[in-house]
């Protein structure tokens, strides 16, 4: 059972509450005060109305986006590796997406990682502390041995949580590419990284609750920077998942679906082609569209460093 910290001394307490009321994702609302007392049909409408403001703050921080996507893609490329961390809502999402990227994309075990303050038990409840602890986030690193290959996103919605920026900190002194996210400007977490992403979606409806807008902009965020890193790895085929890896049935069924999608082929060459290719999806559609067998397009693909595209070229299909 973890004990609870001590409170902060009357300075650092002043401190801390100087820098709350500096923040936009905390600032109060005086028009919503009375939130409480309007119809649920009303609360619900200002809600919907807060979260289309989301888009558009991301919207404008596209280029950085995509700046960090090249970067974080050339280094996976080289085998390197995609590390998230953060604590609270912002540690789940990180969680929530590197736990999505084997079943999506095929991902090697620890080739994406969730980190959150306070490890496995803060997925579900609170740790005290965790997220006050720069040391542990550099523990937390060390158990990954960093290499300049790997990136390291630090995720918080303040943009001063000492988990991520000691993780974004501790990550650039061992050579590895760093990002920092986070939903207000001007963010220390932003300067540390080498690639610092603000978006600054306001205050929240429920003053303080960063699980609100600025969970949604993260969210946002963190599902284009998996993606598209994937989709530059050559980890799709158009919108296709070509690398789903088939553990269940829905996904064995979405499998026939994405090869006869992408070759037209009949129902019966589908199943021979993923039979003869052990249910490898690019690999079947190779062998539908190039006309090779199944260790053919197995060799063309380690050639091509597994785009299905180069493969196709080189078969001269």
């Amino acid at each position: 059972m973890t004990s609870a910290s001590p409170p902060p001394a009357p300075r650092a307490r002043h401190d801390l509450l100087s820098q709350l009321d500096s923040l936009t994702t905390e600032a109060f609302r005086p028009e919503l005060a009375e939130i409480d007392r309007l119809p649920t049909l009303d609360i619900a409408r200002l809600m919907n109305g807060e979260d289309v403001t989301v888009p558009a703050a991301v919207a404008a921080r596209l280029p950085e986006i995509a700046a960090a996507v090249d970067a974080v893609a050339e280094r996976m490329a080289r085998g390197g590796r995609l590390v998230y961390a953060g604590a609270g809502t912002a540690g789940r999402l990180g969680v929530l997406d590197a736990s999505e990227c084997p079943p999506t994309f095929d991902t090697a075990p620890g080739q994406v990682v969730g980190l959150i303050a306070g490890g496995p038990e803060a997925m579900v409840s609170s740790v005290e502390g965790a997220e006050d602890s720069r040391e542990l986030a550099e523990a937390d690193l060390t158990a990954l041995a960093l290499t300049p290959d790997d990136t390291v996103v630090g995720v918080s919605a303040s943009g001063r949580t000492p988990y991520a920026l000691g993780a974004v900190e501790y990550a650039r002194s061992r050579g590895a590419l760093t990002v920092g996210l986070a939903c207000n400007p001007g963010s220390a977490l932003a300067a540390a990284a080498e690639h610092g992403i603000e978006v600054v979606v306001g205050p929240e409806l429920l003053t303080g609750s960063t699980r609100l807008k600025a969970g949604t902009a993260q969210k946002l965020v963190l599902n284009m920077l998996s993606t598209i890193t994937m989709i530059r790895l050559g980890k799709t085929y158009g919108n296709l998942m070509v690398d789903v890896r088939a553990s269940n049935d829905k996904l064995r069924a979405r499998s026939r679906r994405i090869v006869s999608l992408a070759t037209g082929a009949a129902d019966e060459e589908v199943d021979d082609a993923l039979t003869a290719t052990g249910g490898e999806v690019k690999h079947a559609i190779l062998v539908l569209l190039a006309g090779v067998d199944g260790p053919s397009a197995a060799r063309l693909l380690e050639e091509s460093g597994g785009h299905l595209r180069a493969a196709l070229a080189a078969a001269g299909s």
